[in-house]
């Protein structure tokens, strides 16, 4: 296990970090997409989690690549482990407390050619349907 741990809450337009050490939190930011691909680049290596959602797949992909330890944790459990009203700082919050809970259960991520093929299964599908 690597020494910080972020959990990340994924929006179109704002990112927001919730960053951990030694089992407390020292920063919860905002970023852009730009900015939060940079800031995962610079990095020392870290475990990076994520709320499984549409765009959670291409993060996975991107902090792996960068040398990081990334892993998907459910919405449903981290919305069972909010504790206040719903907000994007709140969620990135929940997103590391859900991700230390001792018997949580990881979803794994999908490589490029693993999307792709989804895809195209979604694809034909449609195309059967019509």
């Amino acid at each position: 296990m690597y020494n910080m741990l972020t959990g990340v809450d994924l929006a179109k337009k704002e990112i927001q970090v919730c960053v951990a050490k030694s089992n407390k939190i020292i920063r919860n930011m905002a970023m852009t997409p730009t900015a939060f691909s940079n800031w995962l680049a610079t990095q020392k290596p870290m475990t990076v989690v994520f709320e499984a959602c549409a765009t959670s797949n291409y993060w996975y992909q991107c902090a792996r690549e960068y040398g990081h330890d990334a892993r998907l944790i459910s919405a449903k459990l981290v919305s069972n482990i909010r504790q206040n009203q719903k907000t994007d700082k709140n969620d990135a919050e929940a997103v590391l407390q859900a991700s230390q809970l001792s018997n949580v259960n990881f979803i794994s991520g999908k490589s490029k050619e693993q999307q792709e093929l989804q895809s195209l299964v979604r694809m034909h599908q449609l195309s059967v349907k019509h």
